[in-house]
C-alpha cells in the first residue's frame, strides 16, 4: 500500500500533467466555439475521465505490461490504428453536407462524453 507522501506526489505529478496544454485543448476550444460552452464542458468533463482511466491504470502495472510484453503492445497499436481507420472511412463515406451549410446537429450529452473520451484513450495508448 502507497504511503500518503506517495499518492500526494502521485497526485501533483497527475495535476501538473492535466494543466499542460495539447491536443485536448485544441478540442474543447472548438467544440466550444462551434456547439457553445455546454458542450465544451461535457467535451472536458470526457476529456478528464480518460485521463483518469489511463493514470489508473498506468498506477496499477498497465504500462510496464505493455512495456515488456511486445504481443499486448501490437494488440493495443493495431486496435487503435483499426479505429482511427474506421474513423476515416467513416468520414469519406459520409454524405452528410451540414458542414458545408455551417449547420451543427446537436448531439446528446452522452456523445460528446464519449467523443471527448475516446481521442485521449487512442492517442495515450
Amino acid at each position: 500500500m502507497p504511503t500518503w507522501t506517495t499518492f500526494s506526489l502521485f497526485l501533483l505529478a497527475v495535476s501538473g500533467l492535466l494543466f499542460i496544454p495539447g491536443p485536448a485543448v485544441l478540442y474543447v476550444m472548438t467544440r466550444s466555439v462551434d456547439q457553445g460552452r455546454r458542450a465544451g464542458a461535457i467535451s472536458a468533463l470526457g476529456i478528464g475521465a480518460a485521463d483518469l482511466i489511463h493514470t489508473t491504470a498506468a498506477a496499477f502495472g498497465l504500462s510496464a505490461l505493455l512495456l515488456t510484453s511486445a504481443l499486448a503492445f501490437s494488440v493495443v497499436k493495431y486496435l487503435g490504428a483499426a479505429y482511427l481507420v474506421y474513423l476515416g472511412i467513416r468520414t469519406l463515406l459520409r454524405r452528410d453536407n451540414s458542414h458545408r451549410a455551417g449547420r451543427v446537429e446537436p448531439k446528446t450529452s452522452s456523445r460528446m462524453f464519449l467523443q471527448g473520451c475516446f481521442p485521449v484513450i487512442i492517442y495515450l495508448a
